[in-house]
């Protein structure tokens, strides 16, 4: 018969100042293990949920993005006209569009510009974006001045509140709406006619032709015509694998700088628990001969002394996990890599994170105890009855 689990948890008890303090470094490494899985999966998020499945992306062939890519009008007419895009209430749900980056100063850092993605769109591409909603004034009019900014950049940027004016591109531009895309990239950016921005950018070209499928499944017969087309050489991707793609190389960063930094913090912590645990050892060698007296195995011995170490990191783990949770409702911006525009995003917790943190705080107690748990198990019988 095992020993009870409560023998471990009550040694716990007995000890309140010891458990906690060695708790709380687990709970450090386990906060900052969460934090860093929460800010790579919110930029992740934030970048998926920016594409839609249904839609796809024409960009020209080997680019990357968007700010590299160019289509001129003969392409932007062909790849209108193909026969498995969706149609709308004003005409195929189908746009071709340019995106353009601008330095912008951000409120109250006056001399610190931002980069921000000015994007020039058609009739058809608030359509094409669903999650785009207007949350303040009135879309802007075709052929003219006048802008609608993201939520993130009306509160971060000077002039890109409802009614103020900006400058760029030598023209001035006004702000006759905000909107609010949720958590999505479509929040940090500025839209316009994409005539007008072209004619003050001196651009000829788009950046991408976006368009809706009538039938999910027809995309692979889509993406066949168009690359093999002589005439075009471009490539065709789902948006939603568009846009996960760039959100890669930077969450990919931010994951190996976190695990880095929590495996250097992780081991303190593991020798801090390892220490805690060989402490308890020596101090109750007379209590373990005489559970090896009453008839427990070696076994039964180390698996109470790595039940209370689990315990340790369980309890490291709550603790750790009450700040991190508390990161969901901070909202923080970076420059993305793929764009080299601003983009405001949130930190994300998942039950996969949840899972992968109880994961990481119990181990670190496991692995802290095994040895001291071990060195439990092996005491000689005579030697631990005559320290009682």
């Amino acid at each position: 018969m095992p020993i009870p689990l409560s023998y471990s948890y009550r040694n716990l008890l007995a000890r309140r100042l010891t458990t906690l303090l060695t708790a709380a470094g687990m709970a450090l490494v386990v906060f900052v293990f969460a934090a860093v899985l929460m800010l790579a999966e919110g930029l992740r998020q934030t970048l998926v949920a920016t594409g839609s499945y249904d839609n796809a992306v024409v960009l020209r062939a080997g680019s990357e993005t968007e700010v590299q890519s160019a289509i001129d009008r003969t392409q932007a007419g062909i790849i209108a006209a193909q026969p498995e895009i969706a149609p709308g209430p004003a005409g195929p749900l189908e746009a071709a569009e340019a995106v353009i980056l601008v330095n912008l100063n951000r409120r109250g850092l006056a001399g610190r510009p931002g980069n921000v993605m000015i994007r020039g769109v058609q009739p058809a591409s608030p359509a094409l974006r669903r999650e785009v909603q207007l949350a303040e004034g009135r879309w802007f009019r075709p052929g003219s001045n006048e802008v609608v900014t993201g939520v993130q950049i009306a509160k971060r940027y000077q002039g890109a509140g409802l009614g103020e004016t900006m400058r760029f591109a030598m023209r001035t531009w006004r702000v006759v709406g905000v909107m609010d895309a949720g958590n999505t990239g479509f929040s940090s950016e500025i839209w316009g006619d994409v005539e007008q921005l072209l004619q003050a950018f001196r651009r000829p070209v788009f950046s991408s032709a976006i368009l809706r499928l009538r039938d999910p499944r027809s995309f692979n017969d889509l993406k066949t015509r168009l690359e093999s087309d002589p005439r075009l050489q471009v490539q065709v991707r789902r948006e939603v694998e568009f846009y996960e793609a760039q959100s890669r190389r930077l969450a990919d960063f931010i994951r190996l700088l976190g695990l880095v930094l929590t495996a250097i913090f992780g081991l303190g912590a593991v020798l801090g628990a390892m220490i805690t645990m060989y402490a308890q050892v020596g101090t109750r060698i007379a209590e373990i001969g005489t559970l090896r007296a009453l008839g427990f195995q070696r076994r039964h011995v180390l698996a109470a002394f790595l039940a209370e170490a689990g315990l340790l990191g369980l309890l490291g783990w709550l603790i750790g996990l009450v700040p991190a949770a508390g990161l969901n409702f901070i909202t923080l911006s970076t420059i993305n890599w793929a764009s080299f525009a601003e983009l405001t995003f949130r930190f994300a917790l998942t039950p996969a994170i949840l899972a992968k943190s109880l994961a990481f705080g119990v181990g670190m107690g496991l692995l802290g105890g095994f040895l001291p748990a071990l060195k439990a198990a092996r005491l000689p019988l005579i030697e631990a009855l005559r320290a009682a």
